[in-house]
């Protein structure tokens, strides 16, 4: 795919596509705004922006990373009421963003991708949408999301339950737990975050746990009006924050994560602080044995909060670790046999990133590859967590070994600059047409390969972890395994020949 001399291309409804209104999608917008290129449309399936704050409303709902390190550093808020920001705060954030960068008017809401396909001869992708409609584009950016498609588990009996079932994505406003008999299945973040609130009113509450998690204590606290308005006047003190707490998370993930082998007392000492934790606010002694992990630290996404395990010292709250046989119109029946009639089902089970979220619709490149068949059959693989081989034109921003650091905004960044760099590259060529080669794809995959050797994913214990890091494969390809910087740094200088460059047609 040499640059040719310069022919009439076909015509595209438009630029770029992105699929996903949240940061990922916006973050995208942002920067092909800043390339000079307006003709751009954002798809949405939900009915507003946000991503994941738009859908998840649940009782409990907040940022599990400190609020001055979750949100783009170039578009700082001040106004955050607490360092942990409740959810709503970060809708709110998201909606600022939209309009401090007038991206509203490229958005549009409802309309569900189903699949999407690439013309080689004419150079530009086709997306098909639920409504049977279609449309092109020269180029398309698939920004769905790590957490976009809800698990929900096919217990035997499911469709038997009588009382009200509530997947954690599909909150119902308002919902009254006063006097019901209420189960909780999962103990992931979500569930740290909502099974206080629900033991607050429920008659009764008991909490389906396969897997323990580790819950460090929260450092939260009101953020001081006058904190605030220091931050809105002098930024650099905002700043200057946003860096301590960068710093804080990047010792925690390389160094008790990705470095495990290096560092691994690092490692012990954060599950040792757990540990502590839980003693310290668990009275019964068989309820921490089961609430205790039997997997190294940083396995599975450990969470912060201080109201968590006191909740099972409540009589009316009990964690309950044997496995579902299945569900009765009454309640849930396990193993060996225990019934335990509930009035709600709650749902904090999670997503399904390996099966259906990478990638959440069907997309066909060059030579007929399959994207999602192409990963599951083979390794899961993107270069520099953003392009794919044969798949000319086409940026996806949730894919492996793209997540870097704790905070999803490190991530954004660094694809912003890739972005930059890359059409940056095709404008100085007059070019239009751009794809990854095998080759360096294949070097930027060995590389990741060998770096997360040292990782806890794979020179620790996490046997017992039941990852959503692991793919199908027992690979660990979900997270970047470099440093924050490192990761910011490459893709801002990734060498421009990894890419092949050309027309968009030429067929």
């Amino acid at each position: 795919m040499d640059q040719q001399h310069a022919r009439p291309a076909r015509p595209v409804d438009h630029e770029v596509i992105i699929v996903g209104a949240g940061f990922g999608g916006m973050g995208a917008a942002i920067e092909f705004g800043r390339l000079g290129i307006d003709d751009i449309v954002i798809l949405e399936r939900e009915d507003d922006l946000g991503g994941t704050w738009h859908v998840n409303h649940y009782p409990g709902l907040a940022v599990d990373i400190a609020s001055v390190t979750y949100s783009y550093s170039f578009e700082p808020n001040p106004n955050w009421s607490r360092l942990f920001a409740p959810g709503a705060e970060l809708k709110a954030y998201a909606e600022h963003v939209a309009d401090a960068y007038d991206l509203r008017g490229h958005m549009e809401f409802g309309v569900a991708v189903e699949r999407a396909e690439w013309d080689d001869d004419a150079g530009r992708w086709t997306v098909h949408t639920a409504s049977g409609a279609a449309r092109t584009a020269r180029y398309l950016v698939t920004a769905t999301g790590f957490l976009s498609q809800p698990h929900t588990p096919d217990f035997p009996g499911m469709d038997s339950f009588a009382g009200e079932v509530i997947h954690t994505t599909a909150w119902p406003d308002g919902y009254d737990f006063a006097g019901k008999r209420a189960a909780v299945i999962g103990t992931g973040a979500t569930a740290v975050q909502l099974i206080p609130e629900i033991a607050r009113t429920a008659r009764e509450l008991t909490v389906f746990q396969r897997t323990p998690i580790w819950v460090v204590p929260k450092i939260d606290f009101p953020i001081p009006r006058a904190v605030r308005g220091l931050f809105a006047r002098v930024p650099l003190t905002q700043r200057a924050a946003r860096v301590v707490n960068t710093s804080l998370l990047e010792v925690l993930m390389v160094f008790g994560v990705l470095h495990y082998r290096q560092a691994k007392p690092g490692n012990r000492a954060a599950a040792l602080l757990a540990k502590a934790h839980l003693r310290v606010q668990v009275r019964d002694r068989a309820t921490r044995r089961a609430l205790t992990p039997h997997y190294d630290f940083g396995c599975k996404r450990p969470t912060f909060s201080n109201s968590y395990f006191r909740v099972f010292n409540r009589p009316d709250v009990r964690v309950e670790t044997g496995t579902i046989a299945r569900v009765e119109a009454d309640g849930i029946v396990t193993v060996d046999g225990t019934k335990i009639e509930i009035d709600t089902l709650v749902l904090a089970t999670g997503f399904n990133l390996w099966d259906v979220n990478f990638p959440a619709f069907p997309i066909i490149g060059r030579d007929g590859r399959d994207l999602g068949r192409w990963w599951r059959e083979g390794r899961f693989q993107a270069y520099e967590g953003i392009t794919v081989p044969k798949f000319p034109n086409f940026l996806t921003l949730n894919s492996p070994y793209s997540y870097s650091g704790l905070s999803y905004f490190t991530t954004i960044e660094g694809q912003m600059r890739h972005i930059g760099r890359l059409f940056g590259r095709l404008r100085d060529l007059r070019a239009d047409r751009f794809e990854i080669t095998d080759e360096a794809n294949a070097r930027f995959l060995a590389r990741m390969t060998e770096n997360l050797a040292s990782s806890v994913f794979y020179a620790g214990d996490c046997a017992g972890a039941r990852s959503y890091y692991f793919n199908q494969h027992e690979e660990a390809t979900l997270l970047r395994p470099n440093a924050t910087l490192t990761a910011l740094r490459e893709q801002g200088r990734f060498p421009l020949d990894d890419y092949r460059y050309g027309d968009a047609a030429v067929g």
